[in-house]
């Protein structure tokens, strides 16, 4: 396969494999009305229904719990999750998940849910100080035991693809800044991909939401070539964000393709039905990609972005506390990011700005980065996101934090495809302080 792009030509030391995992996904208008049977063919007797309250109160958790109903399966509720999770909120969910004695799970919500309910099914089977299973240096990293109980997951929100993935992202409160827990074992067993959800959206989460499909597409697209990550001791250690690789590429691009489309007019109108399905199809795609290639900086640095945050409440999300949304958080870094990784890759960051709707008749290699910077800054006005990170309350005195707060997270900011030093992020994070 390395032949077949010069971007993945052989290094010396350098990995000449690279590994294709996914879930098994349905996806469909109304396939939600299958979980039942799911659950079934899965041999869950006794499931745990997890989601939070505001989608408990709409109509497709009413769908998705007498499918399971029907199909004889008990079911146990709990809809106390949180949005934009913490580790005292994965721990509760931890608890229920291992006082309800279920033998399944399914999650019903945006990534939120579904990294609780891989977080809660980790520490109810594998009981542990919380930090054993965080990604290192943050945690101890170790590995996850054994299998889980099977879990279903049902997005509905056409953004994370957590379904597709064996990461769970929450906020760790005593640091004031996001990480993670990374295992194959945290990949949903099922997905059931239902575009009929996000009709309900308002189109501030709709423009959120899939910025963080932008992201995941642009991210793995311009990632290290999995040729350029030094070869594993043992397969077994080969990591999920292995890099760039040629089945990553086939979901980035589509899902570039199908946002520089649809991803506007998805925003712009909630009745635009083929729209907002084709996001949720972009999102599937790049949710697997990203689950194969990894992400990199605008990820990385988004994780001190939603953790210091201070009084930001954006329209459209519960109003109860300041929130950044995620999808928000990494989109305000991006194009400062790829004004800096351009010259590492710039065909690559070419061929995402004309698949995103950039004019590329003029433009050179020496132009990519300011051509993709460029066409995502369009897509962010046309969609009202706000002005990098002085629009969520930022400024020049918070750079310092914000390293302080991004820079542990080796595994994302080690998969770009030029070196970030922590004077190269300081600088990201100030050219990420307004675009126009």
């Amino acid at each position: 396969m390395a032949c077949c792009h010069h971007y993945f030509e052989p290094t010396e030391d350098g990995d000449n494999a690279f590994s294709v995992d996914a879930s098994s996904i349905t996806f469909g208008r109304g396939c939600l009305a299958e979980a039942g049977a799911v659950a079934k063919a899965l041999g869950i007797g006794r499931i745990a229904l997890m989601t939070d309250k505001a989608l408990r109160a709409l109509p497709f958790f009413e769908k998705v719990r007498r499918s399971l109903a029907t199909a004889g399966i008990d079911v146990v509720i709990y809809d106390e999750v949180r949005v934009e999770p913490t580790d005292e909120s994965f721990q509760a969910a931890a608890r229920f998940a291992a006082e309800s004695k279920v033998d399944g799970f399914l999650s019903l919500g945006g990534g939120s849910v579904i990294d609780t309910v891989k977080a809660a099914s980790l520490y109810a089977t594998y009981p542990a100080d919380f930090l054993t299973y965080v990604n290192a240096p943050i945690g101890e990293g170790k590995a996850v035991p054994g299998p889980l109980k099977p879990h279903i997951a049902c997005p509905t929100t056409s953004g994370t693809g957590s379904e597709c993935t064996g990461i769970a992202v929450f906020d760790l409160l005593a640091m004031k800044a996001k990480t993670g827990i990374v295992s194959r074992a945290l990949r949903p067993d099922r997905a059931l991909v239902d575009p009929d959800v996000t009709a309900s959206l308002p189109a501030n989460v709709v423009a959120a939401s899939g910025f963080d499909v932008l992201s995941h597409a642009l991210e793995s697209y311009t990632a290290q070539a999995y040729t350029k990550r030094k070869a594993p001791a043992d397969a077994s250690l080969r990591p999920m964000s292995q890099g760039a690789n040629p089945w990553s590429d086939l979901g980035c691009r589509e899902a570039l393709r199908l946002l520089g489309q649809y991803f506007p007019r998805a925003v712009a109108d909630a009745g635009d039905d083929e729209a907002r399905e084709q996001v949720m199809w972009a999102a599937t795609l790049a949710g697997i990609a990203f689950g194969n290639a990894g992400v990199h900086a605008p990820h990385g640095m988004a994780y001190s972005v939603a953790g210091l945050v201070r009084d930001f409440q954006p329209e459209g999300y519960p109003d109860a506390e300041p929130l950044i949304p995620h999808g928000m958080s990494v989109i305000v870094n991006a194009p400062s990011v790829f004004r800096f990784t351009a010259e590492a890759c710039p065909d690559r960051h070419l061929e995402a700005s004309g698949w995103l709707g950039a004019d590329l008749r003029d433009a050179g290699e020496a132009d990519a980065g300011e051509v993709l910077s460029g066409q995502i800054v369009a897509l962010m006005r046309q969609t009202g996101m706000p002005n990098g990170l002085s629009g969520v309350g930022y400024g020049e005195a918070d750079l310092q934090s914000l390293t302080e707060g991004a820079y542990p997270q080796r595994r994302l900011l080690e998969n770009a495809p030029r070196p970030i030093s922590r004077e190269a992020l300081t600088d990201l994070y100030g050219g990420a302080l307004a675009y126009w």
